[in-house]
């Protein structure tokens, strides 16, 4: 366990870790999707569940630079359309879908209700924080900013070091921002792979922030060595106040979720 006393510096993640993007997401898919398909509860569900976490092999082409942003979230949601037995009629319906999401998602996007209590004890034991995310710095930036994330001022995109996690290179970039080390450097995020082993890698503390209590891999859970369930339990973890936090691997399975 590292030395809690010498936390200087918290790092975050910023999708399902500081702002509900997935609920965003599920939202404004609903909104703007109805149009073009005609589903039930069980049908929202699945297509909602695909976009947002059953589509990394599409995101991963986006992260490498195979793809553009908007033509990845177009392809999820042709994707999803396909299950659903439709599509789009042509690329311009394609568009206009596109356009009316980009316009619904940002109206949907909030900040879980657990990090303004988080930032305020950071701020008040003098702890520097900021943001390292797989995402572009301007998107990013819109979406702490929509969330009402303005206090966060550092933030490090994928744009930044041309590198995304859980390349070293970019939590490397997060520590010169808020002039930290890595060993008095926390990070917390809720991929357990990009977030934690990747963090680790580059020399900080890893966190899982495991919000719905999944569970992980056999030969991934020993090496989470720390995880929450809320980021109302990270002051206690690194030593600020003297609420239990939750440590170990629970025993629930887990997923990603993508723009």
């Amino acid at each position: 366990m590292a030395d809690t006393s010498r936390v200087a510096a918290v790092l975050l993640d910023i999708d399902e870790t500081l702002v509900d993007l997935e609920g965003a997401m599920h939202r404004a898919l609903r909104e703007v999707t109805a149009a073009y398909v005609d589903l039930d509860e069980a049908g929202w569900a699945a297509f909602c569940h695909t976009f947002t976490r059953g589509s990394d092999d599409i995101y991963d082409q986006y992260v490498a630079g195979e793809i553009t942003f908007a033509e990845q979230r177009v392809l999820r949601a042709e994707r999803c359309l396909a299950n659903a037995g439709t599509a789009f009629v042509d690329q311009v319906a394609a568009r206009a879908w596109l356009e009316a999401y980009e316009t619904a998602q940002p109206r949907y996007v909030r900040a879980f209700d657990d990090v303004a209590p988080l930032l305020d004890t950071l701020e008040a034991a003098g702890i520097a924080y900021g943001a390292v995310s797989n995402n572009v710095h301007d998107y990013q930036r819109a979406k702490l900013d929509h969330a009402g994330l303005q206090r966060i001022k550092i933030l490090v995109g994928i744009d930044a070091v041309g590198a995304a996690k859980p390349d070293p290179a970019i939590f490397h970039e997060g520590l010169r921002l808020v002039g930290s080390s890595p060993e008095q450097t926390v990070y917390v995020g809720d991929n357990p792979h990009h977030d934690v082993l990747g963090a680790e890698a580059a020399g900080l503390r890893g966190v899982w922030l495991n919000r719905l209590g999944r569970s992980l891999p056999e030969d991934l859970a020993p090496l989470v060595r720390e995880q929450i369930p809320s980021l109302t339990e990270l002051p206690a973890l690194i030593g600020l106040d003297s609420r239990p936090a939750a440590d170990g691997v629970g025993d629930l399975a887990g997923g990603r979720v993508f723009q």
